[in-house]
């Protein structure tokens, strides 16, 4: 077996990791990052994750209500085509970057502890033996799939990933929860053309998001023909496939093209050998690790997904922020100190949030002000032919800070971004009441919401 030696050793080539060799390259030192599959530079967003539904989503937008079904399969394959064009060109810049500096090595290969510093990288042809002075965990999460029978054995069942990779568009497309991904898809399925139907357990659309707000995207997205079954308990998979589901004790049998399974993703840690280096884990199987992402063993940091926080590569890099100000003793920066992160769901219409919802607000004894718009009234939705819709924002009414925003409505994965800078500088909500923004946008309804 071949050893090799390195100040910095990186398992995992997703936005924290390779944002900190970068750094950690440019600062002199000897960097090692180890990547298990080769179509993984750059880390799930750029390759499974956002960047591709988002590509998919795009082209779909483009052809909504355009064509017909029969059409929209050419459109779909060419779609997926142009996906898979982008994704390879922005793995290659990420390799590239990377690979391009002396002194950062590549190795691609699967990763495991055999000691407190030392990593076995088991590659196709050769074991090699890594050394670190540090150690820094970056291998993300994966799709969490249920034990549900038949699940791993019928096919036609899918990942996210998977089911973008298809160049066939399913006619008939069940997806199994009714979470913020499984939503996604089932908007841009829906404007491609397919028939989808969203199947969750809990009885609750978005339990986490306030009841007007919730019953406001599921009345749009049943506007789209998205049909849904709440509260409804899967008990097999057969061939088809078929989800054999019950719901107010009547089984049903739903067959399908496809069927995506959309329940969440788990911290990827399973072949890590964590015990070997002295890392813990959480009882969810995630990385233990304090506000500074230090792990249970000394001079060994994880980021990213796999640390069971909130699942967004803007949360990795930040992460890779946090470790990169400890080792170059320019900040202090901490997740203690994090507050206000934003998340947008790219359906159709978009959804974004930051901060408190209105329960949350007065579930804390808090009192506020709550503030709403309707989309309709904003003039660049008209422009837009996007009318649905609803803004609403909570407010401190002793202190007039904003708490917390929801804002339903066309482009408000842009706007959420002013609203977060404004709680971020712990400013007024007469702020955004009286700023002078450019007509028409979004953005402006900002002026209307916070007239209160």
């Amino acid at each position: 077996m071949k050893n090799a030696n390195y100040d910095a050793v990186i398992i995992g080539f997703g936005k924290g990791g390779k944002t900190l060799a970068g750094n950690l390259a440019k600062a002199g030192k000897q960097v090692a990052l180890i990547e298990k599959d080769k179509g993984m530079y750059g880390g799930t967003c750029i390759n499974v994750g956002c960047i591709p539904s988002k590509s998919l989503i795009h082209s779909a937008s483009q052809i909504h209500n355009s064509i017909e079904f029969k059409d929209s399969l050419i459109e779909y394959k060419n779609a997926v085509e142009e996906k898979r064009e982008l994704t390879i060109m922005l793995r290659k810049k990420n390799y590239d970057k990377l690979a391009s500096l002396p002194n950062v090595t590549i190795y691609d290969g699967l990763a495991r502890f055999i000691g407190p510093l030392e990593i076995e990288v088991i590659m196709n042809e050769e074991t090699v033996k890594l050394t670190g002075k540090q150690i820094f965990i970056n291998t993300g999460s994966i799709s969490r799939v249920p034990v549900i029978e038949g699940i791993d054995k019928v096919k036609g069942v899918y990942t996210s990933s998977e089911l973008m990779d298809l160049d066939t568009l399913p006619n008939k497309l069940t997806i199994i929860g009714g979470g913020y991904i499984g939503l996604e898809f089932a908007s841009l399925y829906s404007r491609f053309g397919s028939k989808v139907t969203v199947i969750q357990d809990g009885p609750n659309f978005l339990p986490k998001e306030d009841e007007d707000i919730a019953m406001e995207i599921k009345s749009i997205l049943e506007n789209q023909g998205i049909q849904f079954f709440l509260n409804a308990k899967i008990q097999k998979l057969i061939d088809g496939p078929t989800v054999v589901f019950e719901k107010d004790s009547v089984i049903h049998e739903l067959e399908s093209d496809a069927v995506l399974v959309a329940t969440g993703r788990i911290p990827n840690t399973n072949d890590l050998n964590c015990e070997a280096a002295g890392v813990e884990l959480t009882s969810r199987g995630a990385i233990k690790v304090d506000e500074q992402l230090k792990t249970t063993a000394e001079n060994i940091w994880a980021m990213g997904d796999v640390t069971g926080g909130a699942q967004h590569t803007y949360i990795s890099l930040d992460d890779s922020r946090i470790v990169w100000g400890q080792l170059s003793n320019t900040q202090t920066h901490t997740t203690a100190a994090r507050n206000n992160i934003p998340y947008s769901v790219f359906i159709a219409t978009p959804y974004s949030r930051v901060g408190m919802n209105e329960k949350e607000a007065r579930d804390a004894g808090l009192n506020i002000k709550v503030a709403k718009l309707p989309v309709a009234a904003i003039p660049k939705a008209q422009v837009l032919k996007a009318p649905a819709g609803l803004l609403k924002a909570i407010i401190n009414a002793d202190t007039n800070k904003i708490l917390g925003i929801m804002l339903l409505g066309e482009e408000s994965y842009e706007t959420i971004n002013i609203v977060k800078l404004a709680m971020d500088l712990d400013a007024d909500y007469t702020i955004l009441r009286d700023q002078i923004f450019t007509h028409p946008t979004m953005s402006e309804a900002l002026n209307d919401l916070f007239s209160i």
